[in-house]
């Protein structure tokens, strides 16, 4: 800290050791956090010192999509975390700031315009009818979380990155290490090594396909030398990761709308506001723990009257942004009329998530289909008793019991 830093009162810094949560309750800490003022200061059980933690919708916006705000020089500092481990490796579209992150997304912006998208909505319909059967043959009770809302979004994924389907459960396994906090960071980081040699090979092999699969585009790209193998091979991770975070939130989906059976009813009713609906509980569903990636301030910026100096960290909390009273009133309530609603639950700026129409999608495809499919489908077990998973990253039921 510089001299001139220290003329400014500082907020306290805050320990925020993001345990286990039950259900869908909106983190108390973070509340708190909310409550002490728009820019707080806060420490991570990983990592060391302190970040700053931006909680509100505008200031939200400014940081992500502010160049003065960077994500590659993070990777040379030990920034307070809650994962054990970096998920991201150098050089990886997540730590890359434009233009080169502009141009490592680029190499696979086709497959996830609307019309990539587009082209995988046939097959994601028949795996998801084909789960469905299956569903329904073998009868209540079952766990809806492993047989549809788990290798549901495999498939999907794996179909658009173009991992063939006897690699899926290959796949699903490295996620799960990757995104626990539960095992610890060697065996995160074994995981991450072998989906990256994975993925090095599957890469590699295609530098002169034409197709539009994931791995095809970024294997014409390196064959073009537009991109590096090491840049492609850490995309590619990001991505497949990335496209099972809709396991947690379908789970966290469903479990809202069980829970609340009235909900679950009006969606039966009235089919024509399931796309807005969705959107909603995509804003008030807490998708993760605590927050994701940083950003290190790249010269002095002054938010909220608070000046934020080159080179401290800081993160933004778009939980919290999603819970804005100036921006979504009555934000605690899941309102299907809510319009507009402008919520960043797949972040904002650059760094927006890529997949958000392929998750969206994938959605839109599980509530048609078990809410018109499965008329009586409620859970099996008092809703207390729906276990939800222990040390990740991101949150999410373990188990959905269900009947019908």
């Amino acid at each position: 800290m510089t001299e001139e830093t220290l003329t400014q009162t500082l907020p306290p810094v805050r320990h925020w050791p993001a345990v286990d949560l039950p259900g869908v309750d909106f983190d108390p800490v973070l509340t708190e956090l909310m409550e002490d003022g728009p820019v707080t200061r806060i420490r991570l059980p990983n990592g060391e010192g302190w970040a700053w933690l931006v909680t509100r919708m505008d200031d939200v916006r400014m940081v992500t999509n502010d160049p003065r705000f960077g994500r590659q020089a993070v990777m040379d500092r030990r920034v307070t975390r809650l994962a054990p481990h970096f998920i991201p490796s150098r050089g990886a579209v997540g730590f890359l700031d434009p233009p080169d992150h502009t141009r490592l997304r680029r190499s696979v912006a086709p497959a996830f315009t609307a019309r990539g998208v587009e082209r995988v909505r046939d097959d994601a319909r028949r795996v998801l009818d084909e789960l469905v059967d299956e569903l329904l043959q073998d009868g209540p009770p079952a766990d809806l979380t492993e047989a549809v809302l788990s290798p549901f979004p495999i498939a999907v994924i794996c179909a658009l990155m173009g991992v063939p389907a006897g690699d899926r459960h290959a796949m699903h396994t490295w996620t799960q290490l990757i995104l626990s906090s539960a095992h610890g960071a060697a065996v995160s980081e074994k995981a991450k090594e072998e989906m990256g040699a994975y993925f090095t090979d599957l890469i590699g092999s295609r530098a002169d396909s034409a197709d539009e699969d994931v791995a095809s585009l970024l294997g014409a790209a390196v064959g073009r030398e537009e991109i590096t193998l090491a840049e492609a091979v850490g995309l590619a991770v990001l991505l497949q990761i990335g496209g099972e975070a809709v396991t947690n939130n379908s789970g966290q989906m469903f479990y809202i709308l069980l829970t609340r059976p009235e909900l679950a009813e009006r969606l039966r009713a009235e089919p024509e506001i399931r796309p807005q609906a969705i959107d909603e509980l995509l804003r008030y569903i807490p998708h993760r723990n605590a927050v994701g990636l940083s950003r290190i301030a790249l010269e002095d910026v002054e938010i909220k009257d608070v000046r934020i100096r080159a080179g401290d960290a800081v993160y933004v909390s778009y939980l919290a942004a999603n819970r804005d009273p100036e921006v979504f009133p009555d934000p605690g309530t899941v309102d299907f009329a809510r319009s507009p609603n402008p919520h960043v639950s797949f972040g904002f700026g650059p760094h927006y998530c890529p997949g958000n129409q392929l998750a969206r999608l994938e959605s839109q495809l599980l509530v048609d289909a078990l809410l018109d499919r499965v008329p009586g489908l409620k859970l099996a077990v008092p809703q207390d008793e729906v276990p939800f998973r222990k040390g990740a990253l991101i949150r999410g039921p373990e188990a959905l019991p269900v009947t019908w």
